[in-house]
């Protein structure tokens, strides 16, 4: 035994990596060991047409990728779901036939999930990530799944680089770290060398990366997707979700406090809302663009990283989605739903935007490996409530029992049926695009325009917001330990905003030298160099109103379900609670009583108030709002710790602060509020004037109080 025990311990880490591979000084090939000439394009036919169902390189990548997990889903794994309907204004005709887009007395039922990409199941709501919107609509014709995310751009311009992207922002492969967050070095050494990014890498160092709530968050189609009516006639079009109650995000730092004290904020959020019955409610805008207008813009249509600005195509509000009602079981119906961007009905139409096209791909593969049979499509969530007829048999967990003896077409035993529908009839017909080009692996040069309108994006947030990026890319980059990605990034900033790059250096310890001209990791290895080199392209439009949370359209001064917490003690005043509570409530917001203590207050006048929270579960990070009524009693929580840090916090992340007399008087000893003297701003209400808070808190956030803090 001792001689065995002594040979094993003297096994070499070397003799047990049988299977270790190195790819150090090595050619990339295929599965099969095919040698790949270029890594980075799907076969096309021409270098802005349809993808090829032929590309094996794409398909081997792709299969693989898309069976790397089992069960859990690769990306989006944390989601939240609900139920719901959409409702369209006035007919669509003119755009398009598809059925659900005609009728404004009709409700098509909807299932809406909206996730975190990076993180697992059980990773934080708050992490600083984009959030998937998808949107399954169960209409008369079959299913339509408009499957999106919370910004309208993404990181990469063919399908081909999706698997390497997802392998560089998920955890580390020898330590899996860090999760959900992509502040670490396999990321940002992709990024810098992909400058194609840089668009979407403003608008995930933005706050739009950290929502306020799941229903403050807009939501996007990302690609140009075609409308078809019934002449026949095509129309590009770009979806667009608009939520009612305006977008939201919050602060960094107050991120970070909220995932340590609620890691299911936004979850419980959107469950609560709907239970309390303040229903969630978005509008659908869609940009039109016609058939010929397809290259009037600057940058190219079929490109992912771009946006159409809305200054140049306004978006035309067509119809509302409401979510009011919660799954009755989250693995049944949030974990099994199955989204597609190919579940299509006649009308809709894709583009040749070469993400799209690879995604056409990717979901079928992915559902049949996450879900483990072809039959998903019969499980309750995703069944269509369209009668289905085809001659699909089989297959693990089939649950549809067909009768009779014919699975084939054509067929006489079975009366030739079913029968094929016409155009006319309601059959779906793709648009007869004419596509006339070589089979190349190559892209147009028409998407080599990398950093314009990451400039656009830049230039149109508020300087709060740009502080935020800056921030925000301190901060990530900050945790990237090789020094020459961290360089090369500030490059890239550099081609997008110089004063930006700076300031970013700054914090980073790095000298900016003169911009270097970046490679385009994006093309083939036999690809010409110039042909593809990244460039900016003067926009027509130089800084638009709907790219920034503060200035954006959509941004409203309801108080509709905001959070207000009030925090008191025994020998509160009953009547400033009252008064206070009423009037916030008439207005829609939601008050919770917070107290040393769960149980009852004692109040002035010998009543009791029932406790919502307790100090020491409560945060002002979980409120939009702090206020502080007036009695006797308040003069205790003078000394209380945790009401000092819940009044700090709250000043420091910009919300609205209030307080009556003993409340008021209590404010004021805080010693950041004392420190603020009298350049405390509107957001910070001393008085019985309710007018005053509702008027303050229908602004969100006095972000300018940063300056102060």
């Amino acid at each position: 035994m001792k001689k065995n025990t002594s040979t094993n311990s003297n096994l070499k880490k070397k003799d047990l990596q049988v299977n270790t591979t190195d790819a150090t000084d090595q050619f990339m090939t295929t599965d099969q060991g095919v040698r790949i000439n270029d890594d980075n394009n799907t076969l096309k036919a021409g270098d802005r047409g349809p993808s090829l169902l032929e590309d094996f390189i794409m398909r081997e990548k792709i299969t693989h990728f898309d069976h790397e997990r089992i069960l859990e889903r690769i990306v989006h794994a944390r989601g939240s779901a609900a139920h719901g309907y959409f409702q369209v204004y006035e007919s669509m005709e003119k755009y398009t036939k598809a059925g659900f887009l005609q009728d404004p007395s009709i409700q098509t039922p909807v299932f809406t999930r909206i996730s975190t990409v990076a993180g697992f199941r059980g990773s934080t709501d708050l992490s600083r990530d984009v959030r998937g919107f998808s949107v399954k609509f169960y209409t008369q014709e079959g299913n339509y799944d408009l499957v999106g995310n919370n910004m309208p751009v993404f990181f990469i311009q063919d399908a081909m680089k999706f698997p390497d992207l997802v392998h560089a922002v998920k955890t580390e492969p020898h330590n899996e770290m860090p999760q959900a967050a992509s502040a670490h070095d396999t990321f940002w050494d992709f990024i810098s060398l992909m400058p194609e990014s840089m668009h979407m890498v403003m608008w995930v160092m933005s706050d739009r990366a950290i929502p306020r709530s799941l229903r403050m968050m807009e939501g996007f189609g990302v690609h140009t997707f075609r409308f078809i009516n019934n002449k026949n006639e095509s129309h590009f079009v770009k979806f667009h979700w608009k939520p009612l109650l305006g977008t939201h995000g919050v602060a960094w730092n107050e991120a970070q406090k909220i995932s340590g004290k609620n890691s299911d904020f936004h979850r419980q959020d959107l469950w609560d809302s709907i239970e309390s019955g303040n229903f969630p409610e978005w509008e659908l805008g869609v940009q039109i663009i016609p058939e010929a207008d397809e290259f009037k813009f600057t940058f190219d249509l079929l490109d992912p990283t771009k946006l159409i600005p809305e200054e140049e195509v306004p978006v035309m509000k067509i119809g509302k989605m409401v979510l009011n009602r919660n799954p009755d079981n989250f693995f049944a119906e949030t974990e099994q739903v199955a989204f597609h961007p190919g579940h299509l009905v006649p009308g809709i139409d894709f583009s040749n935007d070469p993400l799209l096209q690879g995604r056409l791909f990717s979901y079928t593969d992915t559902q049949l490996s996450r879900l483990g049979t072809p039959n998903f499509h019969e499980l309750p969530i995703n069944r269509s409530i369209a009668p289905v007829h085809n001659n699909q048999r089989d297959g693990q967990m089939r649950q549809e029992i067909n009768t009779g003896r014919v699975s084939y077409q054509p067929n006489s035993l079975g009366g030739g049926c079913p029968f094929q529908a016409k155009m006319d009839q309601g059959g779906f017909v793709s648009f007869n695009e004419r596509v006339d080009a070589h089979k190349v692996r190559e892209r147009s040069e028409s998407f080599s325009d990398h950093f314009s309108q990451a400039t656009l994006f830049y230039n149109s947030q508020t300087d709060v917001e740009k502080n935020h990026i800056i921030k925000a890319l301190r901060f990530e980059l900050g945790k990237v330990e090789t020094e020459a990605i961290r360089a090369r990034m500030v490059n890239l900033l550099s081609q997008v905003d110089k004063t930006l790059a700076d300031k970013v250096a700054v914090g980073l310890g790095i000298t900016v030298h003169k911009p270097e001209k970046p490679m385009n990791k994006g093309v083939g290895a036999d690809a010409d160099p110039k042909k593809h080199e990244p460039k900016s392209v003067e926009q027509k439009t130089k800084s638009s109103n709907a790219l920034s949370m503060i200035k954006n359209p959509t941004v409203t001064d309801s108080i509709k379900t905001k959070q207000v917490a009030f925090i008191c003690a025994d020998g509160v005043h009953n009547p400033s609670v009252v008064s206070y509570k009423n009037a916030l409530e008439k207005k829609g917001a939601v008050v919770k009583i917070i107290a040393p203590n769960l149980g009852f207050l004692k109040l002035e006048d010998g009543k009791k108030l029932k406790v919502d929270q307790s100090l020491l579960i409560a945060s002002s990070v979980l409120f939009d709002a702090v206020f502080i009524p007036s009695g006797k009693g308040i003069n205790a929580l003078k000394e209380n710790k945790e009401v000092a840090e819940f009044i700090t916090d709250a000043f420091k992340h910009c919300k609205v602060i209030g307080g009556e007399e003993e409340g008021a008087a209590l404010i004021q000893s805080i010693q950041i509020i004392k420190e603020a003297g009298k350049k405390l701003d509107e957001g910070v209400v001393l008085n019985k004037d309710t007018t005053a808070f509702i008027k303050a808190l229908g602004k969100h956030r006095f972000w300018e109080r940063e300056e102060l803090v």
